[in-house]
């Protein structure tokens, strides 16, 4: 599983405009309402976003968070993402497959 690398930034975009501090709450909020959503599985966001909880911690190090791979996972899980994966994360359908692959292809 990949994560977009379409950014669609754009010059003059809005959202490059918004100040840092309220983006970092509207950020935070993200991450505690999808801790708090766990039946919102990872396959599902990626058939419908194509992106998940882990893309979150992909895209954090890539902008600069100073975690490996692990630790940028348990920074957006809330725990160590073993212990999330045990804990919430079901086996993955085919038909969740085909979806997440599909919406791959618009990333």
């Amino acid at each position: 599983m990949s994560c977009s690398e379409n950014t669609n930034a754009t010059a003059g975009d809005p959202l490059e405009a918004l100040d840092d501090a309220v983006a970092a709450a509207a950020f935070r909020r993200l991450v505690r309402h999808l801790r708090h959503r766990h039946d919102a599985q990872n396959i599902e966001l990626m058939g419908l976003a194509g992106f998940c909880r882990n893309c979150l911690a992909d895209w954090i190090v890539e902008a600069g968070a100073r975690y490996d791979k692990s630790g940028a996972r348990e920074v957006i899980h809330g725990m160590a993402a073993a212990d999330w994966k045990a804990r919430f994360q079901s086996e993955a359908t085919p038909e969740q497959l085909e979806r997440m692959a599909e919406s791959m292809k618009k990333n």
